[in-house]
């Protein structure tokens, strides 16, 4: 069976029809199988559909960008773009002829800013909207208000009946990840959706944004770094391990994060902070294809939390970023840790203000759980508004911080 994507309200969906009121080129990136094709149909379901997936269309769109672009109606729909960088030219001179906001409606499963062939950046013509794999909140039909609670600064400790613990459904929130299409699937064959679906994309998506001699190499990076997932970036490990030089490893870092396949966290940093680890974390986007590629089950829970740990941050990153697109599209997110190890999961920042987020699987905390958080507190002084200890637990309860407060990870799709 497979799950009907049309069942879940898009969060992002008034972005994109607010954008589309403004702007003359409303572009929505993201992974293949996110839901981009279903979410457009239903925004405009009258404009014309062209697909550049489809052979026909592909061709004449190669042969002849320009005259491709001339002759489409006034309102259309173009899906999959990326397969044509040459197109966004084109459309930049028919803008140009005509500026009425909501004329191209584009959907891209590559990141058309990190893209070398993309020299027209269509700047001040387009606006990018980034669409996510399904959040818990999406899935739960919430309207997904966690992180708008928390730069309000809106959670309160408090006691709340009849709350259930998160523990027993969170191992399988992870290993379900955000794609529509396996959710509905037993795991064997949600295993092998994610398979196929990354064969897809090594065998048809990579030519579109990169040159490669064996697309093979590339999966054997992406599974390592599902092993590695949410640890500090270090490529010279990585090309030791998997046999290829340094700029290799780069460059294939480079194509993955064009495919919306891994995301890289930057550290945080103050010019007046010292002694802080800047190397970025990786992140798999979706905590399903981490746990498939990575071997992991629900019921590694208990047997190999450390590795459950890791993937439980990543879920968390994913889901916090995918809020942030119908919350606050600025903000921007970071990890924390100085030489001291001393280590934030997640740092929140909109402009000098700070908010800082750590992760823990465990249904209990203890004062210690807090210490990364404090250290944040201090090297931002009063630019740090709040501290969240995301925990499995039932309450919301106070740290020794009064800016500090321990939050049920159930909040992230309940609020």
């Amino acid at each position: 069976m497979v799950a009907d994507k049309s069942l879940y309200t898009r969060l992002l969906t008034p972005v994109i029809r607010e954008a589309m009121t403004d702007t003359p080129v409303v572009c929505l990136l993201g992974p293949r199988q996110s839901g981009k094709t279903t979410l457009t149909q239903t925004l405009a379901p009258d404009r014309t559909f062209v697909s550049l997936d489809d052979d026909n269309y592909y061709r004449a769109a190669i042969m002849d960008p320009a005259g491709f672009v001339a002759s489409l109606p006034d309102a259309v729909t173009l899906d999959e773009v990326q397969r044509v960088p040459a197109l966004l030219p084109a459309i930049k001179r028919a803008v140009d002829r005509d500026r009425r906001p909501g004329r191209f409606l584009l959907t891209g499963s590559a990141n058309l800013l990190l893209l070398p062939k993309v020299t027209e950046s269509l700047a001040g013509r387009m606006e990018i909207v980034h669409l996510q794999p399904l959040t818990e909140a999406e899935k739960a039909h919430r309207p997904g208000r966690f992180l708008s609670a928390l730069l309000e600064g809106a959670f309160a400790p408090g006691i709340k009946p009849g709350r259930k613990t998160t523990g027993p459904t969170l191992a399988k929130r992870l290993v379900a990840g955000g794609y529509p299409e396996p959710l509905t699937r037993p795991l064997p064959r949600a295993r092998q959706w994610h398979r196929q679906y990354l064969r897809s994309i090594i065998e048809r998506d990579v030519q579109d944004v990169a040159r490669m001699k064996d697309a093979r190499e590339l999966t054997r990076l992406l599974e390592l770094l599902a092993l590695r997932n949410a640890q500090l970036l270090n490529a010279s490990n990585l090309s030791s391990d998997l046999g290829l030089h340094r700029d290799t490893v780069e460059h294939y870092l480079s194509i993955l994060e064009r495919l919306f396949l891994v995301r890289r966290l930057p550290a945080w940093h103050r010019k007046a902070a010292k002694r802080l680890i800047k190397s970025p974390k990786v992140h798999l986007l979706d905590s399903g294809l981490a746990a498939t590629l990575a071997d992991l089950t629900a019921v590694d829970w208990l047997g190999a939390r450390d590795r459950m740990g890791h993937l439980l941050e990543s879920f968390v990153v994913q889901q916090l970023i995918a809020q942030a697109s119908w919350t606050d599209p600025d903000l921007r997110f970071w990890h924390y840790r100085d030489k001291d190890q001393v280590e934030v999961d997640v740092v929140i920042s909109r402009g000098q203000k700070t908010w800082g987020i750590e992760i823990k699987a465990a249904g209990t905390f203890a004062s210690g759980d807090g210490r990364g958080l404090a250290r944040l507190s201090d090297c931002c002084g009063k630019d740090f508004q709040y501290g969240i200890l995301l925990y499995s637990g039932e309450d919301i309860l106070p740290l020794a911080d009064k800016r500090l407060l321990a939050v049920p990870l159930s909040e992230l799709w309940e609020r």
